[in-house]
């Protein structure tokens, strides 16, 4: 296979990782919010396979689960979110998984995560979810604090399992990481 044909297969891989764990667990956390699966692919896919891996896998993942459970109901923003998500976490792992400083790189993961999640969520998804329904960005910044909350604490929880499978990760794709 050349190197374009095995590059989508493993994007369509982790999209289609991406919905199976969205689906296959779902934790109530905040009123109608639940800690999404999902973004362990997303956040693995950032990682090794880079900011436009990840980007299609978060992207990509959310338009298909979306469809299959409910429709087009908050999928606009949601996917035009996790796009800013994958690109900008993508770009800050490709440079900091070089740091040796393990706290360091721990932090500075850990900022840009919450940075990402903030513009990617209450910011791109809320003004997207105004566009769309019509309501005030108050209104829609407020319901969307409890997704910013969930999907942090997801990203965060992945981080050390992008550490570990990154290096399993090298053996069976070489080539396609980042």
């Amino acid at each position: 296979m050349t190197m374009s044909i095995r590059k989508l297969c493993t994007i369509g891989l982790g999209i289609a990782l991406y919905v199976v764990l969205a689906l296959c667990l779902q934790v109530p956390v905040f009123e109608n919010y639940y800690l999404c699966l999902g973004y362990v692919a997303m956040a693995v896919y950032c990682y090794s396979f880079g900011p436009w891996a990840g980007a299609a896998v978060g992207g990509l993942g959310v338009v298909l689960y979306c469809l299959l459970i409910n429709g087009l109901r908050g999928m606009p923003g949601w996917a035009m979110g996790n796009l800013i998500i994958g690109i900008a976490l993508g770009l800050t792992f490709r440079v900091t998984r070089n740091i040796n400083s393990a706290p360091l790189r721990w932090v500075l993961d850990a900022l840009a995560v919450a940075i990402a999640t903030a513009v990617g969520i209450l910011i791109v998804k809320s003004f997207t979810e105004v566009v769309l329904y019509a309501q005030p960005m108050a209104v829609r910044v407020a319901k969307n604090v409890s997704a910013f909350l969930a999907d942090v604490v997801m990203l965060l929880v992945s981080l050390p399992l992008c550490i570990q499978l990154d290096k399993a990760l090298k053996q069976h794709f070489p080539g396609l990481l980042k």
